[in-house]
């Protein structure tokens, strides 16, 4: 008797080890095209035969692996291991985070769960870039330069004749945000004639440039400004002398612009010659 209740006393203070669910790699970092692990392991504390599910976190919850098989686009390039799974050729479209669930009704917590975020990363595209071709001397000037598809996002370093600009200077008349890849100019010179290109690099791959752009600043021309402006004033001065000349010589008389016009004065000939035959 006092062996039972010995033994009972002994399973009681055994742990109970309800269902777990880690993972070895929360975080999985891959080259785009290349194969990814999302890990998964667990441990139950009855069950022999538990149910594994794996879903992607988006706006909404979609299923990845379901009743023993993958679906929708993992279908063709997954593949199962355990509880771990393992994709072919991931591109950005499998960036995200996963959740692996296990469950187990016959234990006493019957569901664990464990979260994957997979990251893609891309090299550096060639940047689309943004440089005016002219501007005139003194004016606001800026230049940009981006590319949508690095990930982590890239950095940018623009060069003027093959010559990296710095990204900070004393006195500069100058700012380049290397973040957003904007260069710009509070006030240009001559000086700043040259041919631009920017640099877009980040840790994944090899950086990238967009082609070389000449960027001509002139001086404004005075002459041409001055005689511009002498040209409008002639023009108004000669257009108000048209309109005075035309008031004064009846032009613009008031029978002519209501539109009615007098009936035509019979010859003096005509009515004479109609008296004598009276």
């Amino acid at each position: 008797m006092f062996a039972s209740v010995a033994f009972l006393i002994l399973i009681q203070s055994v742990p109970v080890v309800p269902v777990t669910v880690t993972s070895r790699s929360p975080i999985v970092e891959v080259h785009e095209f290349s194969d990814a692990e999302l890990s998964c392991e667990f441990t139950t504390e009855k069950e022999t035969n538990p149910r594994i599910e794996w879903k992607k976190k988006h706006k909404d919850v979609s299923f990845v692996y379901y009743e023993g098989r993958f679906v929708g686009p993992f279908q063709e390039r997954a593949a199962m291991e355990g509880a771990t799974v393992k994709l072919r050729r991931v591109t950005q479209e499998d960036a995200g985070e996963y959740r692996c669930e296990v469950s187990a009704p016959a234990d006493a917590v019957t569901l664990g769960e464990t979260n994957v975020t997979l990251r893609v990363l891309v090299p550096p595209h060639t940047p689309a870039c943004e440089v005016p071709s002219s501007a005139l001397t003194g004016s606001v000037v800026e230049l940009r330069c981006r590319d949508h598809h690095s990930i982590p996002p890239a950095v940018y370093t623009w060069f003027k004749d093959n010559r990296a600009i710095p990204i900070r200077q004393p006195n500069a008349s100058y700012t380049v945000n290397e973040f957003t890849g904007v260069l710009s100019f509070q006030t240009v010179s001559r000086a700043d004639t040259g041919q631009y290109h920017c640099e877009a690099k980040n840790s994944v791959g090899p950086a990238k440039s967009c082609r070389a752009t000449l960027m001509q600043i002139d001086d404004v021309n005075i002459a041409a400004v001055v005689s511009g402006v002498l040209l409008v004033c002639v023009t108004l001065l000669l257009c108000v002398f048209g309109v005075c000349y035309a008031r004064r010589h009846g032009y613009f008389s008031r029978d002519q612009t209501s539109g009615y016009s007098h009936p035509p004065k019979e010859p003096q000939d005509f009515k004479h010659t109609q008296s004598f035959m009276l």
